[in-house]
């Protein structure tokens, strides 16, 4: 039985991390101090989209060749002390999957966060409308 992202209360399940969870539950993690966000997308991205105050920004591809970050691991690991969670999140819920996966790698208890920035495309190719943090009313901000 699938579930709803918006109002489903634990982590689901997940093949190399520690699990998908709802946009709603990263943020109440974040508030209580028990994960720290961190969000894969591109500098890019976070300039011209918008961005989630107190995300620490460590890109999984770098603009505009899409190429890994080198420096990934090294930037992560310094973002999240030991023994907190790390909660991943980018565009609509894809390249978190493999940050998590990396994060996991690396020792870390790592969450996707599910639907991920901007949600899934809607008919109209357009995201924004369907799912995604900033359509759930959660705090963002944009330069």
């Amino acid at each position: 039985m699938k579930t709803d992202p918006a109002t489903d209360a634990g982590p689901q399940g997940a093949t190399g991390y520690a699990g998908d969870i709802a946009p709603a539950l990263a943020w109440q993690w974040l508030q209580s101090g028990q994960a720290v966000l961190v969000d894969v997308r591109t500098d890019a991205e976070r300039e011209w989209v918008g961005f989630v105050p107190g995300a620490v920004p460590v890109a999984w591809k770098q603009w505009p060749d899409m190429a890994l970050n080198a420096g990934f691991d090294d930037a992560l690991k310094a973002a999240v002390p030991t023994g907190t969670k790390v909660v991943l999140l980018c565009r609509s819920g894809v390249r978190s999957v493999a940050a998590a996966r990396r994060a996991t790698e690396l020792g870390l208890e790592a969450y996707n966060i599910l639907e991920g920035f901007e949600g899934d495309a809607d008919g109209d190719a357009q995201r924004g409308h369907r799912g995604g943090w900033r359509m759930r009313g959660l705090p963002w901000m944009q330069k």
